[in-house]
């Protein structure tokens, strides 16, 4: 069965978009939240939700099921999408 996959990004990242591109071209489905779009509450939560997972909350943070990645890091996404 297939990792969920969720990437949390910043629309105007180029980091983040260069992430979105290489998880495309792997073929991979995952859920994207851009979090600089969001406002009010469902912003607060989404920063709280990347702040655990990553305390320097920055970006782009992707989650491969259990793993998390920090930054545009090619070979860490690989090797997570392969366990």
């Amino acid at each position: 069965m297939a990792k969920k996959v969720m990437l949390y990004a910043l629309s105007t990242c180029i980091h983040c978009r260069n992430t979105k591109e290489f998880l495309k071209g792997c073929g991979v489905d995952y859920d994207c939240i851009d979090v600089d779009t969001l406002s009010g509450e469902e912003r607060e939560r989404v920063v709280e939700e990347v702040r655990k997972l990553n305390p320097n909350l920055t970006f782009p943070t992707l989650i491969i099921g259990d793993e998390v990645i920090v930054g545009f890091r090619k070979d860490k996404i690989e090797e997570a999408l392969k366990k």
